[in-house]
């Protein structure tokens, strides 16, 4: 059996410019922005993205993994730099903003295009752990509650962040500040 083939240095490169091109485009015209723009954005051509990601929602799908990595991984950064309080509030203000660059997220998700079937069950491999090692700390610090289960608060926050009209877009955080100030003990 071989070994997996090794990505090329400019391939990588490729890549992440297009993931960050992407995470871009997507958040300010939604997923269902041109292709063309993303390619030119991240100083490739089109042909490049299709080599790397062949439907479209293979880009979105990848970009969704993308960002979730970030935002779980800022979980120990945060919880190194800052109080368990502090640390615990930060990261659930990156995880609202996660959730309020996902114009078209929704729809895509429930398109039934396969792309996109594992993408919950990621979701919640990936935040659950990191939300709860940052609750678990705060807790043990006495600083919140010790009643609200990970999975419940990261319920509550995607729910805050649901678009509702006549909100502007600092709604979501403003609530979930609200919300965090309730943990506190």
């Amino acid at each position: 059996m071989s070994a997996p083939r090794r990505v090329r240095a400019d391939a990588q490169r490729n890549i992440g410019a297009l993931l960050e091109a992407a995470t871009e485009v997507f958040a300010t015209a939604g997923v269902d922005a041109p292709v063309r723009e993303v390619a030119a954005r991240a100083g490739v051509g089109v042909g490049t993205v299709y080599r790397h990601y062949p439907k479209r929602s293979d880009l979105v799908a990848a970009v969704f993994r993308h960002q979730v990595d970030a935002c779980a991984e800022a979980a120990p950064v945060l919880a190194a730099e800052y109080g368990p309080g502090e640390a615990l509030e930060r990261w659930l203000g990156r995880f609202v903003d996660f959730l309020a660059t996902k114009r078209g997220l929704a729809a895509a998700l429930h398109s039934g295009d396969p792309a996109f079937d594992a993408l919950p069950a990621y979701f919640d491999a990936r935040f659950t752990p990191a939300l709860t090692q940052l609750l678990d700390a705060a807790v043990a610090a006495g600083e919140v509650r010790d009643d609200v289960p990970a999975v419940d608060l990261l319920n509550a926050v995607a729910h805050l962040c649901l678009p509702a009209e006549g909100v502007g877009p600092d709604h979501a955080r403003r609530m979930t500040a609200l919300l965090v100030r309730g943990l506190r003990v």
